[in-house]
């Protein structure tokens, strides 16, 4: 059951040459107990690998979710309750809402992943948090091997993070998630000025979900790179947040700074920042900054998980210094 000195190269996006002591590829709930065996090992659950940074070999077993499946548990005149294996391709999910008619995902299109990482990292984009159209989920105790459902409350969600990220960091494997989606006719996201432009460039007044979805598409395959050719992982910080008194002091030197209201101050484009500190396009070996978008770091073929992690830090030192702003990375660093 278990593959030993495995290769990881081929399960995360970053694509670096680091090896696990212990790999498992589960398929079925009841391949946990077999794992619970192996209690004493150091031991990180792994989906498409998208989020990760491996800065290292792992000394511990790596649980590949590969759980499949997506049904219909609900289904009403308002809306639909839909359950994903935790091991489903998340755009593969969002296609499927988008074929069945069931809004609320289209904003979240080809984000990279699975549907057991979207809970943990509460993904979002152009607008749409994953935490608005989220119901529940399953998830298995991998210490004790017990089942347990969490509800949105319990989940802790906030800005790209949930419970699953910091108090119950690797101790529970999702192995179902379960979203409530529209029917029929729903208020669409469009705050984004790049879905407008877009679909002002497309000629479309009235847009529906799959209009939106296709604009979000094209947005993306436009500013990210494909990790089946440079290797990254994506949106490699969060946008930070800062207080309208340091925003207000930072406009003053920079009336350009682009910046988003919300709740508890502004959001400053972290992409933003990083170009203007001048590390867009910026490489050393094979650690590099996308030509074409900041936020993203990318291994352009030998580089080392400390090489990435390296870059990482200098970039986040520089903008301390610069902006006097701390930027939190989205990748985790394993």
């Amino acid at each position: 059951m278990f593959i030993t000195d495995q290769s990881l190269a081929p399960f995360h996006t970053f694509g670096l040459q680091v090896k696990a002591a212990f790999f498992v590829n589960l398929q079925h709930e009841e391949q946990i107990d077999s794992i619970l065996a192996l209690r004493h090992r150091p031991r990180l659950i792994l989906g498409s690998g998208s989020n990760v940074l491996f800065t290292k070999n792992f000394a511990g077993l790596i649980i590949r979710n590969a759980i499949m499946g997506i049904r219909v548990l609900e289904n009403n005149q308002d809306y639909v309750i839909v359950e994903a294996g935790g091991g489903e391709v998340w755009h593969d999910l969002v296609l499927w809402s988008l074929e069945h008619n069931l809004g609320g995902l289209e904003n979240l299109s080809l984000i990279p992943g699975t549907v057991g990482a979207a809970p943990i990292q509460n993904i979002g984009a152009y607008g749409v948090e994953f935490d608005s159209v989220f119901h529940q989920l399953e998830a298995i105790e991998l210490a004790s091997g017990h089942s347990r459902v969490f509800t949105k409350d319990q989940c802790g969600f906030a800005y790209r993070t949930s419970i699953f990220k910091r108090e119950l960091k690797n101790r529970f494997l999702i192995t179902k998630v379960q979203l409530k989606l529209n029917k029929g006719v729903h208020k669409l996201a469009l705050d984004y000025g790049e879905i407008k432009n877009t679909l002002l460039e497309r000629g479309i007044a009235n847009p529906n979900i799959r209009d939106i979805s296709d604009c979000v598409i094209a947005i993306r395959t436009r500013k990210l790179p494909d990790p089946s050719k440079i290797g990254n992982a994506g949106s490699f910080f969060k946008n930070p947040i800062i207080s309208e008194s340091s925003y207000l002091a930072l406009l003053a030197d920079y009336p350009d700074m682009p910046s988003y209201l919300v709740e508890n101050g502004r959001k400053i484009p972290a992409a933003w920042l990083i170009e203007h500190a001048g590390w867009k396009g910026y490489r050393k070996g094979d650690a590099g900054v996308y030509d074409n978008h900041a936020l993203v770091l990318v291994n352009h073929g030998h580089a080392t998980g400390q090489e990435m992690y390296q870059l990482a830090e200098a970039i986040s030192d520089s903008i301390q210094q610069i902006f006097q702003i701390e930027l939190e990375p989205e990748v985790n660093f394993i």
